[in-house]
């Protein structure tokens, strides 16, 4: 489409990539014609990395221009995370409500994507030209259809029926219409079971970074229970199960924080990781650390997800009563009785950090305070993200961490949440790989007694998945799907309590058109440039 061309050319003095303006208007990213260039292996290679280089990171990935897209700062987008940083992505004009079809961030997701998908069809469309083994070949288109897929997907759950494109467009070329919902789904499920069959189960060590067959069957499962389609999202996500190749990481180190280690250079190298993308969180330093150690903030978790956490009696603070919530509310790990997965996602006040030598104080309100609430680069809410966050990247700010675009622990809480809501909840397999993620984490198995009901036990999952999950990027999707969108993401939204006062941190006011919001708005760009585009509802 016209506007694939236009957004990339406008942009590409802000890239510091310019593969998506070279592959879209050029035959190759050197300039030279498809005759000289789809020649060798190592041709294919190149185009294929090209590909690749479309993924989304946590922090940083994509090669388009600030990593405004990218799948931790989409936290912002839900009840678990607050952004703030326009340049980094517009996301506070969405939970506002006023965001339109000029919106930036909807812009750049829209040009993501669609750039992903043409580069993988440009590569299939030339790839047989090399001279190089046929089993690679047959490999490699594998790999790109399967990315195609995925960018499809994501452009589909933000934006709903969407154009299919299986062919590189010219800049003519600019008169596709949406297909049907329908006819969208079953094209990225049918496209990622068919490379699912036939991708490897893994690669060398040094092309663990490709994408594999697990990947496949557990976006599979994303998608399926995303649509309710949950006898799918069961037998995909029992799919990769039953490989018997991954496994929940575990420290070999006594008394570790097996989560907490997961996301650190410790831990990097695990047989948890199913689709990465290499380096996708090495800047996570300068989008959640401290200011005062050498970080910036960006997103700052909320008063809601850190009340989501039990203690590890199993219970939340709420369930425990109202003075119980307000003891934990001032602070979080009272008498260190809370699910380490808190521990191994938030950073709050009064705790310690990197080695124990710096303590953060977001309330207090000295001038010289670098962590104060509200100060540019701080903290919004008194929190800090604390996923990816290890101090070998302090000093430089920057650093090497991969970022897990799947891991097995989804893939397990994927499977339970499929059996519950088909009816199975008290299939013995439910509580076994819920309790596999809680054991991992040291959390009492499920207590049977209180979670005896397909309503308790998809109480239990959805608080589970956010557990576990917390800012990989889930949680918005998690809402739209399960209906609650609405409730979760109108009203006051709190950060911190200060432990002097008792008063938690207001935030902001969001408001959530139900009519309108689910879906986002088709840039401007694309509805003047196609006259064949329909704009979403109410846009």
């Amino acid at each position: 489409m016209k506007l694939f061309v236009r957004n990339c050319i406008a942009l590409l003095l802000l890239s510091i990539f310019t593969g998506c303006d070279d592959f879209l208007t050029q035959n190759h990213p050197t300039g030279i014609t498809d005759d000289d260039f789809w020649e060798t292996e190592t041709h294919a290679r190149d185009a294929l990395k090209i590909v690749y280089d479309a993924l989304p990171g946590g922090t940083n990935g994509r090669d388009m221009p600030l990593n405004t897209s990218n799948i931790m700062i989409i936290s912002g987008l839900s009840d678990e995370a607050v952004h703030r940083a326009d340049y980094l992505g517009a996301y506070e004009e969405f939970t506002r409500g006023v965001h339109n079809s000029n919106w930036s961030t909807a812009l750049w997701f829209w040009s993501s994507d669609f750039s992903g998908t043409r580069r993988a069809s440009r590569f299939l469309e030339h790839v047989d030209k090399c001279f190089m083994d046929e089993g690679l070949k047959t490999r490699m288109k594998y790999e790109a259809r399967a990315l195609r897929a995925y960018y499809h997907m994501e452009l589909f759950q933000f934006f709903g029926a969407i154009p299919i494109v299986t062919k590189s467009l010219t800049p003519n070329e600019n008169n596709f219409k949406r297909n049907t919902e329908k006819e969208v789904y079953d094209f990225i499920i049918s496209e990622l079971t068919e490379c699912a069959q036939n991708l490897p189960d893994t690669y060398t060590n040094d092309e663990f970074w490709r994408i594999n067959s697990a990947a496949c069957w557990t976006l599979v499962a994303r998608l399926a229970l995303f649509y309710k389609d949950f006898d799918l999202a069961k037998t995909a996500s029992k799919a990769v199960i039953d490989k018997n190749i991954y496994q929940l990481y575990t420290s070999k180190t006594a008394g570790t924080n097996n989560l907490a280690e997961l996301f650190s250079y410790a831990g990097m190298l695990n047989n948890e990781r199913i689709m990465i993308r290499p380096e996708g969180a090495s800047i996570a330093w300068v989008r959640f650390a401290p200011f005062g150690i050498g970080g910036e903030t960006y997103t700052s978790p909320t008063s809601t997800v850190v009340d989501n956490w039990e203690t590890k009696q199993g219970k939340t603070p709420a369930e425990l009563g109202a003075d119980s919530l307000v003891m934990y509310r001032k602070n979080p790990n009272y008498h260190n009785n809370r699910d380490p997965r808190l521990l191994a996602s938030v950073l709050f006040s009064g705790e310690n950090f990197v080695d124990n030598t710096y303590k953060v104080d977001p309330f207090n309100d000295s001038p010289t305070n670098p962590d104060r609430i509200g100060l540019e680069k701080s903290t919004a809410t008194g929190y800090w993200i604390k996923k990816y966050l290890d101090p070998p990247d302090r000093q430089p700010r920057s650093g090497s961490l991969d970022f897990m675009i799947v891991r097995y622990a989804e893939v397990l809480l994927n499977y339970a949440e499929a059996l519950i809501e088909i009816g199975q909840w008290n299939s013995p397999d439910v509580n076994k790989y819920i309790n596999m993620v809680r054991n991992r984490s040291k959390m009492p198995d499920v207590d049977v007694k209180i979670y005896n009901s397909q309503a308790k036990m998809r109480q239990l999952i959805r608080r589970e998945r956010q557990a576990e999950l917390a800012f990989e990027g889930q949680r918005y999707y998690d809402i739209r799907r399960w209906g609650i969108v609405n409730e979760v993401m109108n009203g006051q939204v709190y950060g911190a309590t200060n432990p002097q006062t008792g008063i938690a941190v207001k935030v902001e006011e969001r408001i959530y058109n139900p009519q309108r919001d689910y879906l986002w708005p088709i840039p401007q760009n694309e509805m003047l440039a196609n006259p064949n585009m329909e704009q979403n509802p109410n846009y």
